[in-house]
Order: structure tokens, then C-alpha cells, then sequence
């Protein structure tokens, strides 16, 4: 456990990366359902999530800010006739969230073999991209000539 209240007095706009560190540190992550986040590229990442037993349409990814919450809920079966002699298969309802950085976007998602996929994208506008400015060269002031005093 940190003490970030020395960072609080000598820092002016960071409150919001104090504010995340405060809570990642208290903060204690459900196991449930498990996760892997891979980077494909300089600015492509993937959640994958293994939520077997759960049906496209038991799946709600919301975006909301710079915050991912993907959560899912089974659909309550009244006619189940079915008796367990072990059920090891998990299917209770679970909320999974993620905080994105500045300009990640969600591009899409998809469920196959009990994984679902959530493709993410950095795309940093043109206006925030670093910018090379020329250097245009400066022409020499032009000297008056005086004439000589006789």
C-alpha cells in the first residue's frame, strides 16, 4: 500500500492517475470468469474471456467513457429437467471491467468455441499525432549602405 497524498500536494492535473492507482491498489480482482489481453500490433489489443456455457444474446459489452464492462447473465430455464451429478461447468452471472486508456477504441466482438474476443484500437487523432515542423531558413537583414563622409 502506497501513500499518494505527497503526489496530491505537488502535482496539478494528475488526481485521475492518483485516483487509478488508489483503487487498483485496494481493489481486489474477481477470478471469474478468466482473461487474457494480448497486443496483435503497435496499436491493436484482444480481450479474450473464456465464457463457456454462455450464448451470444447472455453477453452485454457496454462502453462507457474510458471504462469497458462486459457482463453476462444466463437466461433463467423454468422447464429444466435436468438432474447434475456434478456440474463443473460455471454459468452464473459475472461483471468484468476494464479501464481503457486515452483514445482505445472497441471495435468489435465475437464468441466462438467459449471464448469471446473483444478487438481493441488505439486511434490517436491527427491534431494530438506528433508533427514535424520545418525549418524554413532566415534570409540576412540587407544592410543600407552609407556613404562615406568626405
Amino acid at each position: 500500500m502506497f501513500d499518494l497524498t505527497p503526489l496530491y500536494r505537488s502535482t496539478v492535473g494528475f488526481d485521475r492517475l492518483a485516483r487509478m492507482l488508489d483503487e487498483a491498489s485496494s481493489f481486489e480482482a474477481p477470478s471469474y470468469p478468466p482473461y487474457n489481453i494480448e497486443r496483435l500490433a503497435e496499436d491493436e489489443y484482444r480481450i479474450t474471456m473464456a465464457v463457456a456455457g454462455f450464448a451470444p444474446e447472455d453477453i452485454t459489452i457496454e462502453v462507457k467513457g474510458n471504462g469497458l464492462t462486459v457482463s453476462g447473465k444466463k437466461a433463467e430455464k423454468t422447464e429444466s429437467k435436468i438432474e447434475f451429478l456434478h456440474q463443473g461447468i460455471a454459468s452464473r452471472a459475472f461483471e468484468r471491467r476494464f479501464q481503457l486508456a486515452d483514445h482505445v477504441l472497441v471495435h468489435g466482438a465475437g464468441l466462438e468455441n467459449g471464448l469471446l474476443h473483444i478487438s481493441l484500437k488505439r486511434e490517436v487523432p491527427e491534431a494530438l499525432k506528433p508533427r514535424t515542423i520545418p525549418v524554413n531558413g532566415v534570409n540576412a537583414p540587407k544592410t543600407i549602405e552609407a556613404r562615406k563622409a568626405a
